[in-house]
């Protein structure tokens, strides 16, 4: 009888509850998870974890923002709202303003597969309604929040430049370093690895390579942008590689792999 009282009482606490249940992981800064609602529990998963940063693949359709890799994996249920913004919004209000209790910054990476200023035109009103917890983008500043969202694939390039105030920074590439590009416009810059280097995780990296790399994060935290690469071995000798080359996010779909590579570096 206890136990169904119990049972009963869980099924009817409020949401923050079970967000206070979650174990409150060390937060690691460099953990970006990669097509994160792949996991058994999107967002939750890589929170548990202690990844800063998510990516979510984002479809637009009958004016829904569905998460999934393809059309045909899409379901009404799955929106960016609720497997997303929902419950870090109510983590972020459990934790008095910060979805980490140690308030280190957080990433939420929206990628579009569909077209994008349609794609944004539906994602800004969803914005808005977590306004008090999204970094703003201004034409010449940048205010911090609990949560910043980055938007990649599809980008609305044209209508994000006209806009002097967003909850939503760009996604750059390669090609836009060097171009005198804001860093409160594009916070990120974000490139295929295997599309630039051809090191694949086997052997050392190339003094021609290792240049190559060290003149992209160079030029990248000079302009006060961060750094990332998909496409890349998702193995302990690239992670090794980019941790200690300072690139800002380590791409993986490995979370508790990563997570243990990470905290060693950190115990040494």
């Amino acid at each position: 009888m206890k136990k169904l009282l119990f049972c009963l009482s869980v099924a009817v606490c409020p949401i923050d509850f079970v967000l206070q249940a979650e174990p409150e992981s060390v937060p690691l800064p460099q953990a970006h998870s990669h097509n994160d609602y792949y996991h058994k529990r999107p967002l939750l998963d890589a929170l548990t974890n202690g990844f800063c940063s998510v990516e979510a693949d984002v479809f637009l359709k009958n004016e829904k923002l569905l998460v999934g890799h393809s059309r045909f994996e899409l379901k009404d249920s799955r929106t960016l709202d609720l497997l997303y913004l929902k419950p870090l919004a109510e983590r972020v209000k459990v934790n008095g303003g910060s979805v980490y209790k140690g308030k280190v910054p957080f990433y939420l990476m929206i990628d579009f597969k569909t077209d994008g200023p349609k794609t944004y035109a539906v994602l800004q009103p969803l914005l808005e309604k977590y306004r008090f917890m999204l970094t703003e983008f201004n034409s010449g500043t940048t205010k911090d929040g609990a949560v910043t969202v980055v938007i990649s694939g599809s980008r609305p390039r044209a209508v994000m430049e006209k806009q002097s105030q967003r909850l939503a920074g760009y996604d750059g590439r390669l090609s836009d370093l060097g171009q005198g590009l804001s860093p409160h416009f594009m916070p990120w810059i974000s490139d295929s690895w295997r599309s630039n280097f051809k090191w694949n995780g086997r052997g050392d990296l190339s003094k021609i390579e290792e240049a190559k790399l060290n003149g992209i994060i160079e030029q990248a935290h000079k302009n006060g942008q961060k750094l990332r690469f998909w496409a890349t071995p998702d193995t302990p000798a690239s992670w090794d590689l980019f941790y200690n080359a300072g690139v800002d996010f380590i791409n993986t779909d490995k979370l508790e792999s990563l997570a243990k590579f990470l905290r060693e570096k950190r115990s040494k």
